[in-house]
């Protein structure tokens, strides 16, 4: 009894500094959850009623006539890549950057005897570019399906670039720090509060229970 009474104090010391940080890694990780968080509820909302969501996307064609030099040069490229996927040649980016102000930024296209393809797929649309190489006759089409579908496709990391597969990975760690720190928070107080577990486990049970009566 004795060396129980010696060592409550520390014990209780001890849980002091260890709640004080849960508490400080708990606001920092939902600091920096936040925004990223606040987007990604309102786009679950939007994902799971697409169906109900009219979107009317919005058509951009352009045509144009490749210079002779670039189509020489596209076509001697073909005859190598016939088949193949391969970035076009800096000559072919530059002048799509100069006409339709398009960044190829070494995308692979598709090659045939007859004509090069390029897909542009972006957030919220697509985009595509095709050259003749008989005539020299390009086309580019831009489809722009609205800020709802460009929210939707943030959200899954479609066609994002790296940079937002970095952040979405980044924000998946720092969403498990503050709830693993949440949860232990909750351990600290459940004593204090006796609704605490009952309430943890409804989070746990009703979607355990909803995923196996109704997802088939």
């Amino acid at each position: 009894m004795e060396s129980n009474n010696l060592s409550s104090p520390e014990i209780q010391a001890k849980r002091a500094v260890w709640l004080k940080l849960l508490h400080e890694w708990h606001w920092v990780s939902s600091a920096m959850c936040l925004l990223g968080m606040f987007l990604f509820a309102i786009t679950g909302i939007t994902l799971n009623h697409a169906s109900q969501i009219e979107a009317k996307p919005s058509v951009v064609r352009k045509q144009a006539t490749a210079p002779a030099a670039l189509l020489g040069e596209l076509h001697a490229f073909a005859e190598k890549h016939d088949g193949e996927k391969s970035p076009l040649p800096a000559a072919g980016e530059r002048w799509l950057r100069d006409t339709w102000s398009i960044k190829a930024g070494g995308r692979e296209a598709e090659w045939s005897a007859d004509e090069v393809y390029l897909p542009l797929p972006k957030a919220g649309g697509d985009a595509w570019v095709r050259i003749g190489l008989e005539d020299g006759a390009a086309e580019f089409e831009n489809t722009d399906r609205g800020w709802i579908s460009w929210l939707n496709d943030v959200h899954k990391g479609r066609n994002t670039g790296a940079a937002w597969n970095w952040f979405i990975d980044i924000f998946a760690a720092a969403c498990l720090v503050f709830c693993i720190t949440g949860l232990l928070i909750l351990k600290f107080h459940a004593a204090k509060r006796p609704f605490t577990w009952p309430m943890v486990g409804l989070g746990v049970v009703i979607p355990c229970v909803i995923a196996l009566l109704y997802i088939h």
